[in-house]
């Protein structure tokens, strides 16, 4: 029988394109303001990628920096898991370029698409392969290009989204260790999926001049219900998960929400009663990278000596589908 073991985040990375697009530069784009948008949203810039620049690319830059400190191989590298909505092309998955691009020649991994929720639940997936004892390095990776699928002429949706990376390394420890992912909660609901989509590009509606001319192939977005569903299930999901391991917000080091809205990150927050050091943000400058604002968030939070080790990270997210979950964390390095 296979010893038990508990999965650890035992390194973090993130990278971000180059070029920065500001609201101002969003003025000149579309009908909006910077005002209009750093009121409503909290964004002031974002980024976005250069021409050829794909969401392996990003992701290579980010895992190649994750190797380096932690002295480690891309040979040694056993599992990759991407979550993404934006993957390079529809097949091969983004995981097999990653693997090949990096010459992990002895990592297996696949895809997985969750929307904004997807590196919770990528999180959760490998932990699961981690705790089996089967594996000893994962690779969660949280990634999107959204510029890709969005419509530049749509003021309701490309002020929302940037691109970048973030990357977990996960590792096993020993169960009688108080390290590690403690608990995990995940949540699907396909009532929601007319309120956040991107009809065109599947097997339903496949590229057509049809489906071109109608502008299916970029994300189309009711935001006051993704909002209202958004504040309410963040909230929901990350209560249930703490009372379920008996915590209280007053237990919680760090909660890193998914960065969608700041007004929705405030809401969450005020409903379980955080106070404003305890919550990690930084949709001002890179607005919602969908999957990799999580990992960002942390990656961003290590670097500046926020997150320690032994601290306990509270971790949620929403996202389309509707998708959301949420992660308990006791900090390991």
């Amino acid at each position: 029988m296979s010893v038990i073991h508990r999965a650890a985040i035992t390194g973090v990375e993130h990278y971000f394109p180059e070029k920065i697009l500001s609201n101002a530069d969003m003025e000149k784009l579309v009908d909006t303001s910077d005002e209009w948008i750093r009121t409503r949203t909290g964004i002031e810039k974002r980024r976005r990628v250069s021409p050829g620049q794909a969401s392996s690319d990003l992701a290579c830059k980010a895992i190649t920096k994750l190797l380096k400190k932690k002295k480690m191989a891309a040979k040694d590298i056993e599992l990759i898991i991407v979550a993404t909505v934006t993957p390079d092309m529809m097949f091969p998955s983004t995981a097999c370029r990653i693997q090949e691009k990096m010459a992990a020649t002895h990592a297996w991994g696949f895809d997985l698409s969750a929307a904004c929720s997807g590196f919770v639940f990528a999180l959760a997936t490998a932990d699961q392969f981690i705790s089996s004892g089967r594996y000893k390095n994962a690779l969660v990776v949280g990634v999107d290009v959204m510029s890709s699928i969005i419509d530049d002429h749509d003021r309701n949706t490309c002020v929302l989204f940037g691109d970048g990376c973030g990357v977990a390394l996960l590792q096993p420890e020993p169960e009688a260790s108080s390290l590690g992912i403690l608990d995990h909660l995940c949540h699907i609901d396909g009532k929601g999926g007319e309120f956040l989509y991107m009809p065109g590009g599947g097997s339903l509606y496949g590229t057509s001049s049809d489906t071109l001319s109608k502008n299916m192939h970029v994300v189309h977005q009711e935001g006051k219900q993704v909002f209202k569903h958004a504040v309410t299930e963040m909230a929901r999901v990350s209560e249930e998960i703490l009372e379920k391991n008996n915590l209280s917000s007053e237990d919680i080091d760090y909660f890193i929400p998914h960065q969608a809205n700041l007004r929705i990150i405030e809401s969450c927050q005020k409903k379980l009663k955080l106070k404003d050091d305890q919550v990690i943000v930084n949709i001002k400058d890179f607005a919602n990278t969908t999957s990799a604002t999580i990992p960002t968030c942390m990656s961003q939070a290590v670097d500046d000596k926020k997150i320690k080790k032994g601290d306990l990270v509270l971790i949620a997210s929403f996202g389309a589908g509707f998708t959301w979950g949420a992660s308990l964390i006791r900090w390991a390095f």
